[in-house]
């Protein structure tokens, strides 16, 4: 089947990767403790710029696009090493950096949700895909410094924006909606969902526990009728 999924330009897409880099390199920057060398710093700009996108092509079973071109790499390092050197400038400007990533995020979203339409993934798979795509690039970070995954904590709504952009995406897909259409509208609606989480502070209910279980009632045994 030919690829026709939603494609941005070079530009848009080293772009997407060099802001993930700048948040790698500004997070880590958060763990003195843990003494990060210049090495540190790139490869953590690499997982947080380009995870996405490789965690996406490994489960299409497909060449990561980072891979296929000189560009890619190179942009997340050199984003990293100046989030490093900028930290304080890029500190400061927290809502631009927010409002970047949120368009990143709808981005990688659309882009993968797409691709794993156009391969013939089913509806439900192709969400999985799409959030997963937008999300990778934190849990590859995360886990490379040892620390909680972000997205599974109490927080502003980051993979649930991606969720809800994905299932759009699927929808309209379904209902006719050509797919380069529906991916710019699940960018919109990523992104939206995303910002205004951020500056209302929405978020995922915390986890609960039943502190008491009801008890069913005990069924009364008859005793047979003697005769």
């Amino acid at each position: 089947m030919q690829d026709t999924s939603f494609v941005i330009p070079l530009w848009a897409d080293l772009t997407a990767v060099a802001i993930g880099g700048v948040q790698g390199a500004v997070y880590a920057a958060q763990f003195r403790d843990r003494r990060l060398d210049l090495l540190g710093v790139a490869i953590i700009g690499i997982a947080s710029g380009l995870g996405g996108g490789l965690v996406r092509d490994i489960f299409l079973g497909r060449l990561p696009v980072a891979l296929t071109d000189n560009w890619y790499v190179p942009a997340a390092v050199v984003a990293a090493l100046l989030g490093m050197l900028l930290e304080r400038v890029f500190t400061r400007l927290a809502t631009v950096i927010t409002v970047l990533d949120a368009l990143t995020i709808g981005l990688f979203c659309a882009i993968g949700t797409s691709k794993a339409l156009v391969l013939g993934l089913p509806a439900i798979p192709a969400i999985f895909l799409g959030t997963i795509s937008a999300v990778g690039g934190t849990i590859v970070r995360d886990l490379l410094l040892s620390v909680p995954i972000a997205f599974m904590h109490v927080g502003s709504l980051y993979a649930v924006a991606a969720g809800v952009g994905a299932t759009t995406l699927v929808i309209l897909h379904a209902v006719g909606v050509p797919i380069f259409l529906a991916a710019i509208i699940c960018v919109a609606v990523t992104f939206g969902l995303r910002v205004l989480a951020v500056f209302f502070n929405w978020t995922v209910p915390e986890q609960r526990r039943l502190e008491r279980i009801p008890r069913l009632p005990r069924l009364r045994r008859t005793r047979p009728e003697s005769r």
